[in-house]
């Protein structure tokens, strides 16, 4: 059982991983608020017959928590995409490598026992932060790095709300129903934002667009839930840094992005810190923070 759970670890790591470079390309067609709109469109779709299927389903429509953390999760992509105006793909991702740190602090702060080690990879991580964020060069600007990690803490604030997300009736409720509410907190603010999405764009695109939708938001999300469930938090959080990784090669292999000393330099100390992080937490309990997705893309 553990091997599939692994298995699912790794499958969702690789699907986020997959939502910067499919972005990037949405965004030389449409605006970022509505590549979100789109994106969310189609998860919600794909998401309905899970959601809708049962009434326990049906009634996380009514919980505080499952709606916050959907309102949480709808503009935390918004934000997180309208960094990638302003940095390339190998930065976006390496700056999501950020989050286990964000956990580990967000789990002291709530009276979780946080060890040193994780405390020091905590530290490490934040270096590697400000060095990017010092001198981006030409991988991004000050506002998308504001924005990106920005993004961040709103994605913790969903985290912390879905702790609070009742007992669901099947593996897929809970992230079906998340999906579905996130898709109606966007639909408004990019209406005000940018007006009516463009809907005559190119079929890569719109494959990127489906792309994003199923396999990096709805697939991704029900993945790491499957596997997180089943293994040690200790052991979940190591796949959190196939994101960063997966994000940041596909920028380097497919958008040209370069990979300059100061960015290597601060992703390496990002993912090396996010790993002592995973692995110093090796006695906390099962049902912590690492059951919940940290951050997609």
């Amino acid at each position: 059982m553990k091997r599939v759970a692994f298995l699912s670890l790794i499958m969702a790591g690789v699907f986020w991983g997959m939502g910067f470079p499919l972005g990037k390309l949405i965004l030389t067609e449409t605006e970022a608020a509505h590549m979100v709109l789109l994106r969310f469109a189609v998860a919600a779709l794909a998401a309905a017959p899970f959601a809708l299927r049962t009434a326990e389903a049906r009634a996380l429509f009514r919980s505080p928590a499952i709606l916050a953390a959907g309102a949480f999760y709808g503009v935390a992509f918004l934000v997180q995409f309208e960094a990638l105006k302003y940095v390339n793909v190998t930065m976006a991702a390496l700056l999501v490598g950020l989050m286990p740190a964000l956990i580990a602090v967000a789990a002291k702060v709530v009276g979780e026992h946080v060890s040193r080690g994780a405390m020091a990879g905590v530290a490490a991580a934040t270096l590697g932060a400000a060095l990017i964020a010092g001198k981006p060069g030409e991988a991004g600007s000050p506002l998308g790095i504001a924005l990106a990690v920005g993004s961040l803490f709103i994605f913790l604030a969903w985290l912390m709300a879905l702790r609070r997300a009742p007992p669901a009736p099947t593996a897929m409720a809970v992230p079906a129903v998340t999906v579905i509410v996130a898709a109606l907190t966007i639909l408004p603010i990019a209406l005000v934002m940018h007006g009516p999405p463009r809907l005559d764009l190119s079929a890569p695109v719109w494959a990127a667009i489906v792309g994003q939708g199923v396999l990096s938001t709805l697939a991704a999300t029900a993945a790491w839930q499957f596997g997180a469930s089943r293994v040690g938090s200790a052991s979940a959080g190591v796949f959190i840094n196939i994101e960063p990784l997966m994000g940041a090669a596909l920028g380097v292999a497919l958008f040209g992005d370069r990979l300059t000393p100061t960015l290597l330099a601060g992703g390496a100390l990002i993912i090396a810190g996010s790993f002592v992080v995973a692995l110093g937490e090796k006695n906390a309990p099962p049902d912590d923070m690492a059951k919940s997705p940290p951050t997609p893309a």
